[in-house]
């Protein structure tokens, strides 16, 4: 049985993570209890999420010139995630995310640098890694234009496209219009649907895309009527990623040729077990690994 093909374009950072007890108000300052510095970023996170699972990935995306680009690369590499077609852009620092951690929750800033050149013609370079793709998966932390034109080059090749978006910010509405799934949070559902510009019939259709999300609770589904999926509970350790687990094992599973819903209560449990370890990555799941805890659940 030949592995599934997700191509992720989207963000590669390096998390600087500081552990404490309390989150620092503004002109506060408190003692941390440690630090990290743990491969991240959503499109990373997302991508190493698919290739634990066993698909073959191929990111597209950008580093910098740094030690930190350099690093990154290799991790991904060895997570089993495609790097050939990640450009390291010189005199630029690879992007960051600054991540303060607090009983069991986290409050995050994100530094693009080189995610800024994951621009269209960059996209464009790699058309034919896209027609070849079984579902395409992206966010928000790249140009937006990027996206748009993933997408429309995935429309192209007929292969159906994932959108997770986060950093949620206003997207046109063609874009919304021609993406197969959109998995936002509550928050971000609120959003999409919340325009002028769409008639009644287009926020239905936009409606009708989205798996929203909803933390350890689960995930509801609006396709042929509301589906609420139950979540697992799990003691947290570290919530970072777990949307980005979640996505990467939608995208694996509907590639394998599941339905909506098992693909649902599939990723549901890869992003329960993600929580349990500190780090976005370090805590995504083997197959193996989901589907045991499935098998206990």
């Amino acid at each position: 049985m030949s592995k599934p093909k997700i191509t992720v374009i989207g963000s590669i950072n390096m998390d600087l993570v500081t552990k404490t007890n309390t989150i620092p108000k503004v002109g506060e300052t408190v003692l941390g209890e440690s630090f990290f510095t743990i491969p991240g970023g959503k499109g990373a996170n997302q991508a190493v999420a698919a290739a634990r699972l066993g698909a073959e990935v191929t990111m597209i995306g950008c580093v910098g010139d740094d030690a930190f680009g350099s690093e990154l690369k290799n991790h991904l590499t060895a997570q089993g995630v495609s790097m050939e077609n990640v450009k390291t852009i010189p005199e630029t620092s690879t992007g960051i995310a600054s991540i303060t951690l607090s009983n069991g929750d986290n409050s995050i800033i994100i530094v693009s640098g080189a995610n800024h050149f994951v621009t269209p013609e960059v996209v464009k370079q790699h058309e034919h890694i896209i027609a070849e793709s079984d579902i395409v998966l992206l966010q928000l932390e790249v140009p937006l234009q990027s996206v748009i034109e993933a997408v429309q080059l995935a429309r192209k090749h007929n292969v159906r496209v994932i959108l997770n978006p986060a950093p949620i910010q206003k997207l046109p509405k063609e874009l919304i219009l021609q993406v197969d799934y959109i998995t936002p949070n509550e928050h971000e559902q609120e959003m999409l649907l919340s325009r002028n510009d769409m008639t009644d019939e287009e926020l239905i259709q936009v409606k009708e895309k989205c798996i929203v999300t909803k933390g350890s609770k689960g995930v509801m589904l609006y396709q042929n009527g509301e589906t609420f999926i139950q979540g697992y509970k799990v003691k947290a350790v570290d919530s970072t990623g777990a949307g980005d687990s979640f996505n990467g094992a939608l995208a694996f599973s509907l590639s394998n040729g599941a339905a909506l819903k098992e693909s649902c209560q599939f990723a549901n449990a890869v992003a329960a077990l993600s929580v349990t370890k500190l780090g976005a990555q370090a805590g995504m799941p083997t197959l193996q690994e989901a589907e045991e805890f499935i098998s206990t659940r």
